[in-house]
């Protein structure tokens, strides 16, 4: 599933239409009320963690009356200021969404990935709308991106050999001329954004504290990484990269391991991240030092195993016995472990 980075990606694509009125809606989706979408104004987009948002008015509201929200208020990493704007339109569509990422996942990723995939629940339509905008919550799934100006034509064929283009589950067209396209996702109403600075590993906002002392409890530190309250955006590729980075075994309980340690983790949590987002903004790669790997970049063999708490997730995760020793205690082996 797209991660943080791609996510803000997303968004940054997204940002150009504010202020544009919805001409048209298409697309796959069942979701209701989504035809209502015509004739009104994408109002504002926001991104936080592996969520996009983004809220439609009337076309005449808040254009005559205070002013436009502009792409510029949506909350940014500093680093990538100023590429919100119209430029954002251009941005390179190699790297669109998870599909670069994604099509290197190993079966194993797949399978547990599609397993343990769950639908949220669709909040009624009286809850919709707050009382002037009506908010859209878009969670991507495995495959999901978001395309500006293009459709996403087939790169192969498929398991019957069919070339097929992927089919979007939603298309807004706009007055300017420009469309939206938005595919393998989640469409949900919601009264406001569910938007939480403070655990969002690319907003300025970022609580270091509340991070660090969530680190510190007596888990599993692959765990707490994916847990959302306070890493949001923070997935499974960054969670296999900072850990070697940081030279932490996944299975290391955060209780035990060095305060030292733990700062470095977020150092590379936040460094990783944000390198990741520019990277997708250039259009260039990433090259992951230990994640699908079978030697880490010392030449030393990579272990893979499938973790998770017990009554949550199960993700796989990949680190060297050499680089990242288990901090005690042991406790039992477990069983999923494979070369």
């Amino acid at each position: 599933m797209p991660e943080g980075p791609s996510v803000k990606r997303f968004q940054l694509l997204t940002a150009p239409f504010v202020g544009q009125e919805v001409a048209k809606v298409g697309g796959s989706s069942r979701q209701r009320n989504l035809k209502d979408l015509k004739a009104m104004r994408l109002q504002d987009s926001q991104a936080s963690g592996k969520n996009l948002f983004l809220a439609f008015g009337a076309a005449l509201e808040a254009w005559t009356m205070g002013g436009s929200p502009s792409p510029g208020a949506v909350e940014e990493e500093p680093t990538v200021q100023g590429k919100a704007d119209c430029a954002a339109c251009s941005l390179p569509l190699a790297q669109e969404g998870q599909e670069e990422d994604v099509a290197q996942l190993s079966r194993e990723e797949h399978s547990v990935q599609r397993k343990q995939g769950t639908e949220c629940s669709v909040p009624d339509a009286s809850d919709a709308a707050g009382d002037t905008w009506k908010w859209l919550r878009f969670y991507f799934g495995l495959f999901g991106s978001i395309r500006a100006n293009e459709f996403s034509r087939a790169n192969k064929a498929n398991k019957r050999g069919d070339w097929k283009d992927p089919v979007p589950r939603l298309v807004l067209h706009f007055d300017s001329g420009g469309f939206l396209v938005f595919y393998n996702c989640q469409i949900h109403w919601c009264t406001s954004p569910a938007v939480e600075p403070a655990s969002d590993i690319l907003s300025p906002k970022f609580h270091r504290g509340q991070a660090l002392a969530a680190l510190r409890q007596p888990t599993s530190i692959c765990y707490t990484l994916l847990d959302q309250r306070y890493f949001s955006g923070l997935g499974n590729i960054i969670k296999n990269e900072i850990l070697y980075l940081a030279r932490i075994h996944p299975l290391s309980q955060g209780s035990l391991l060095a305060l030292s340690a733990l700062e470095s983790l977020l150092d590379h949590a936040v460094r990783f991240s944000t390198d990741w987002l520019n990277k997708k903004l250039a259009g260039k790669g990433l090259h992951y030092q230990i994640y699908l790997k079978e030697k880490c970049p010392l030449g030393h063999e990579v272990m893979q195993g499938t973790f998770g708490p017990q009554d949550g997730f199960k993700r796989l995760s990949w680190w060297c016995p050499q680089c990242q020793p288990r901090v005690p205690p042991e406790g039992n082996d477990p069983k999923s472990l494979k070369h």
